[in-house]
């Protein structure tokens, strides 16, 4: 449970409280039985101040204003995780015929002009892939910066950090994403934490099966090159051999299963689901298996053997040519096989936004260095911001580059950059931190003391604490530390304070005393020389 004090929400004019169950916090709020085995209906009883708006992951609710009372009720099974609480200064507008916004009043026209007409055109889309949306409405909640993950897929409600709203291509995402829980996930769920990638998976392809519905092949292929990118990222990171590359990994006593959300869960499970409907020839007969399986199981949980054993049930013709058994692509070895996905999905319909991309960066990085003049000409202001954060993320895993080349990029496109979404201005700021390039240095301070969100600190403070600009970091975080929630606050301070003595005159009393005993993906990059950083990993839950 997450108390924010007014200082830590944008309109700075009322206490918020929101709740983050996924995955196994929810004992801190109600008594359960936390795991995603047990689903069962729930009501509640929330009793709050006038002028705070309290929302549940409900299908009906109602207020008595007199009495300043909430009553709210989820009629379908849910696992514990998915009961979820937020309160505060929220007012909301209609988006759509079964769909509302809520957010703080200065944020709320921007969410409305994103999203308006755009949530019922998913949730169609969607439909038509995979049968009715059973959950009456699909609203959404933006969530102050403290919110510690990107989005999470309450039903009824979905949870999204107000920082995304900037992005328009990671906000169409991430609600989709979340759009596409509501079957897998929500609806049916992973039985045990060990096998997350049966709703992260099959969320992820669902996802891409919607964004190639609505806005086409080439924008899903870019997409998914880019976490793809991300993916290779990370496993050369961790190493072929790492178990949490495993699709059925194993959760040793004492583990937090949120330890366990990596870009394996997301990604290599889409790869295995993807590799799935290959076998079926045409997408779309896959998608009317999933529609089986989504009538067969909701509001139940299963294992992935229920899934493949539906899967080669309903293609029995699969099931003849023991495709499950097929060398090098054996069910069981997608499942318990460390190291990357055994197929990858082809790409190539992304070529006309990925070639652009390949081609500069080839510009920039082969040597000797004279192509600068056809490299300045692109104007990445035309460029969709997949595109241009694939750029940047190859230039960082090419990081450091030679100086002549980080001048002269800088020379060509920071000005550029200036003017972009932060997700495309991280990437940036994080090249000039890996790189030393002093002249751009200010623009890293300035985003720092703009932001509290732990996506668009923590990358930054790891890099800046890997080289040679911790003192920098320091001094940056003493300026700014009083406008961060206690948890953020206490993730920097240990990242800051690897390899040197306690920190000296930070005022910890806040993270002693107020911060809940649930603090969400707060075990930093094991080693920030080769961080594992938020930026590779991005959870959307």
């Amino acid at each position: 449970i997450w108390w924010l004090d007014p200082e830590l929400t944008y309109g700075n004019a009322k206490p918020f409280v929101f709740t983050q169950g996924h995955s196994v916090c929810n004992r801190s709020f109600f008594p359960c039985f936390d795991t995603p085995a047990v689903k069962c209906t729930y009501s509640a009883t929330v009793k709050a101040p006038a002028g705070i708006q309290v929302l549940m992951s409900a299908t009906q609710s109602t207020y008595l204003e007199e009495e300043g009372v909430y009553q709210f009720y989820m009629e379908y099974p849910v696992p514990a995780y998915l009961v979820a609480l937020v309160a505060g200064d929220l007012i909301h507008a209609d988006i759509g015929p079964r769909s509302r916004v809520w957010a703080e009043p200065c944020l709320l026209p921007t969410a409305i002009s994103k999203l308006s007409g755009m949530v019922e055109r998913w949730l169609t889309a969607a439909e038509s892939l995979y049968g009715p949306y059973i959950w009456g409405r699909y609203d959404i909640v933006f969530l102050p910066p403290s919110f510690p993950i990107v989005a999470m897929e309450n039903p009824c409600l979905t949870f999204i950090i107000s920082s995304i709203l900037e992005s328009d291509e990671f906000l169409i995402i991430d609600v989709i994403h979340e759009v596409a829980h509501s079957w897998f996930g929500n609806a049916v769920t992973n039985a045990t934490w060990e096998e997350m990638w049966l709703s992260e998976g099959l969320a992820t392809y669902a996802q891409r099966r919607i964004t190639t519905e609505t806005y086409g092949a080439a924008f899903t292929c870019l997409e998914t090159a880019f976490r793809l990118d991300a993916l290779h990222r990370q496993m050369k990171l961790l190493g072929e051999d790492n178990p949490v590359s495993k699709l059925q990994v194993k959760l040793e006593p004492g583990v937090n299963p949120s330890n366990l959300m990596n870009l394996f869960t997301y990604e290599k499970g889409y790869c295995f689901v993807y590799y799935l409907s290959q076998l079926c020839g045409d997408p779309r007969h896959f998608d009317s298996f999933l529609r089986a399986y989504i009538e067969k199981y909701k509001f139940t949980s299963v294992v992935a053997q229920d899934l493949l054993d539906s899967f080669l049930n309903f293609f029995p013709e699969l099931k003849e040519q023991c495709v499950e058994s097929k060398a090098g692509l054996e069910f069981e070895r997608w499942l318990n096989a460390t190291g990357p996905p055994l197929a990858e999905p082809d790409l190539s319909q992304g070529s006309s936004l990925t070639r652009p991309v390949e081609m500069l960066f080839k510009l920039w990085t082969t040597e000797p260095l004279d192509s600068v003049a056809a490299a300045s000409s692109v104007d990445l202001t035309k460029w969709r911001t997949f595109q241009t954060v694939l750029f940047l993320d190859r230039l960082l895993d090419g990081s450091p580059l030679p100086h002549e080349v980080i001048k002269k990029l800088s020379e060509c496109y920071s000005s550029q950059l200036d003017s972009m979404n932060a997700e495309i201005r991280i990437r940036w700021l994080q090249i000039v931190v890996r790189n030393d390039y002093y002249p751009d240095l200010y623009k890293v301070r300035r985003f720092l003391e703009n932001q509290m969100s732990r996506m668009y600190t923590i990358p930054l403070y790891e890099d800046l604490c890997t080289g040679t600009l911790k003192s920098f970091a320091l001094e940056i975080f003493y300026q700014t530390q009083n406008q961060l929630h206690p948890n953020l606050r206490k993730t920097i301070q240990q990242i800051l304070s690897q390899g040197l003595n306690p920190l000296p005159a930070i005022d910890t009393t806040a993270v002693t005393t107020d911060t809940p005993a649930m603090v969400l993906e707060d075990k930093v990059s094991e080693a920030t020389n080769g961080a594992i950083s938020l930026r590779d990993v991005n959870v959307s839950a």
